[in-house]
C-alpha cells in the first residue's frame, strides 16, 4: 500500500538511534526529501572543508612571511586575511553547526525544525545590515543572544581589514625609501653639491621619476593582490560547491545502476532469477567499474586537484623563484670549461 499524501512524524513514527557519524540509512526511504535534505547536508558538508581548507592556506602564509623575516607582509597581509576569513566564512561554518545542534525535529518551538533559518540568507543580512523578516508563530528572529550586534561588528572589522591590505603595506615601504634617501642627501658637502648642480639635478630628476614609478608598480600589484583576495575569498568559497554535485552526481548514478540493472536480477525468481542475477551482477559490475571507478574516480581527481591548484596555493604559494633548469651534461661541461679557461 502507498499513499505519497502521508507523512511519518519523526517524534513517534520512528525508534532507534541515528548513525553518530555519517548519513543514517533511514533516508533511503524518505522519498520526499531525502535529495532536499541530502543536497542541504552536502553544501554545508562542502563549504565547511572549503573554509578549513583555505584557513591552512593562509596559516601556510604565515611560515613563509617568518622564513624570509618579513615583518611588513606578516602583520599587514596574514592578520588582515586571516582576519578577514574568520569572520566572515568562518562565523558562517559556526552558524551552521548551531544549526544543527540547536534545532531538531524532535524539539518543540522555538527550537523546531520549522523554525531553523536559512544559513544563506542570514549570510546575505548579515553582509547588507538587513533586518530579518518577522519569524513565524513561537520562532525567534535570531539563532542566539547578541546575534546582531556580533554580526554588525564582524563586518565592520572585515571591512575594516580591507584598507589595511590595500594601504599599509605601500605606505611603509614609501616610508622606508624616503628614511633611506634622507641620509646621503644630509651628509653630502657643499662642493659636490656645487659641482653637481647641472648634472645632478638632472640625473636626480630620473632617478626621482625611477622611485616613482616602481612606487606606482607597488600600489598597483598591491590593489590587485587585495582585490583578488577579497573576491577571491567569496568566489573561492562557492567554489568548493563542486563536491556537493560531485557527491550528487556520484549517488544518483549509483542509485540508478542498483534501481535499474541489479534489481532486476534480484526481482527473479526460480532457478531462472540465479542465471540472471549472475548476467545482470556481471553487466552491473563493469558499470559500476568503468562509470562510478574510473570516470567519476576521476573526474573527482581532476577537481579537487583544482581546488589544491587554485583555491588553496593561491593563499600562500607565488611561484617566483628561481627558472627551471633541466639537467643537461652538456650544460655542465660547458660551464666547467668555461670556468677552467677563466
Amino acid at each position: 500500500m502507498e499513499n505519497k499524501f502521508l507523512q511519518l512524524s519523526p517524534k513517534g513514527d520512528y525508534e532507534g538511534a541515528p548513525y553518530p557519524f555519517g548519513m543514517d540509512p533511514i533516508w533511503q526511504v524518505a522519498g520526499a526529501n531525502k535529495i532536499i535534505f541530502h543536497n542541504a547536508y552536502k553544501m554545508k558538508i562542502s563549504i565547511i572543508f572549503g573554509v578549513i581548507h583555505m584557513i591552512f592556506g593562509v596559516v601556510m602564509s604565515w611560515h613563509n612571511h617568518t622564513y624570509f623575516r618579513n615583518r611588513i607582509s606578516l602583520l599587514y597581509e596574514f592578520i588582515p586575511q586571516l582576519v578577514f576569513l574568520l569572520l566572515l566564512f568562518f562565523y558562517m561554518v559556526l552558524l551552521m553547526f548551531i544549526k544543527w545542534i540547536k534545532f531538531a525535529a524532535t524539539n518543540n518551538k522555538p527550537y523546531s525544525e520549522a523554525c531553523a533559518p536559512s544559513i544563506l540568507i542570514t549570510f546575505i543580512d548579515m553582509v547588507l545590515f538587513n533586518t530579518p523578516k518577522p519569524s513565524p508563530e513561537k520562532c525567534e528572529t535570531y539563532m542566539f543572544m547578541g546575534q546582531h550586534f556580533i554580526q554588525v561588528l564582524f563586518v565592520l572589522v572585515a571591512v575594516g581589514c580591507i584598507p589595511v591590505m590595500l594601504l599599509a603595506k605601500p605606505l611603509l615601504i614609501m616610508q622606508a625609501r624616503k628614511q633611506a634617501n634622507v641620509q646621503p642627501i644630509a651628509g653630502a658637502t657643499s662642493d659636490a653639491e656645487a659641482g653637481g648642480v647641472s648634472n645632478g639635478g638632472s640625473h636626480g630628476g630620473g632617478g626621482g621619476h625611477e622611485e616613482e614609478e616602481e612606487l606606482s608598480e607597488i600600489f598597483i600589484h598591491q590593489s590587485i593582490h587585495t582585490i583578488e583576495y577579497v573576491l577571491g575569498s567569496v568566489s573561492h568559497t562557492a567554489s568548493y560547491l563542486r563536491l556537493w554535485a560531485l557527491s550528487l552526481a556520484h549517488a544518483q548514478l549509483a542509485e540508478v545502476l542498483w534501481t535499474m540493472v541489479l534489481s532486476i536480477g534480484l526481482k527473479q525468481e526460480g532457478p531462472v532469477g540465479g542465471i540472471v542475477l549472475t548476467c545482470v551482477f556481471a553487466f552491473w559490475a563493469i558499470l559500476t567499474v568503468g562509470i562510478l571507478v574510473l570516470m567519476e574516480g576521476l573526474s573527482a581527481f581532476l577537481h579537487t586537484l583544482r581546488l589544491h591548484w587554485v583555491e588553496f596555493q593561491s593563499k600562500f604559494y607565488k611561484g617566483q623563484g628561481y627558472a627551471f633548469q633541466p639537467f643537461s651534461f652538456d650544460a655542465i661541461i660547458e660551464n666547467g670549461a668555461a670556468a677552467a679557461e677563466e
